[in-house]
């Protein structure tokens, strides 16, 4: 972990994660809900390596899972960019608020 001290990461992955959710909660743009659960993946990975590190630092059981959690959202974003598509096309609206697919 160089000299940074653990709590720094920590921080930074709390700041990450209030801002995503945040953004999550609030926004009402599909992209937008989709960039900032992104960034709450991220924050939460972001943890992850760092509290490994911490706890045993010769292990990389922390990083491998880190990449795993990567491609995880790397599928996630590109399932979730494919529907918002499709409602964009078939609808011509990106606001959540004007979408009714799932209402009967």
């Amino acid at each position: 972990m160089g000299g940074i001290p653990l709590l720094d990461y920590l921080v930074v992955g709390t700041l990450l994660f209030g801002i995503g959710l945040w953004g999550a909660l609030t926004r009402t743009n599909a992209i937008r809900i989709l960039m900032c659960i992104e960034l709450m993946l991220n924050a939460v990975n972001l943890n992850l390596v760092a509290l490994n590190q911490y706890l045993d630092p010769g292990s990389v059981e922390g990083q491998i899972f880190g990449l795993f959690i990567i491609a995880i959202a790397a599928a996630e974003a590109a399932i979730g960019i494919g529907i918002v598509l499709m409602v964009v096309r078939r609808r011509g609206e990106v606001d959540i608020n004007k979408i009714r697919l799932m209402r009967g």
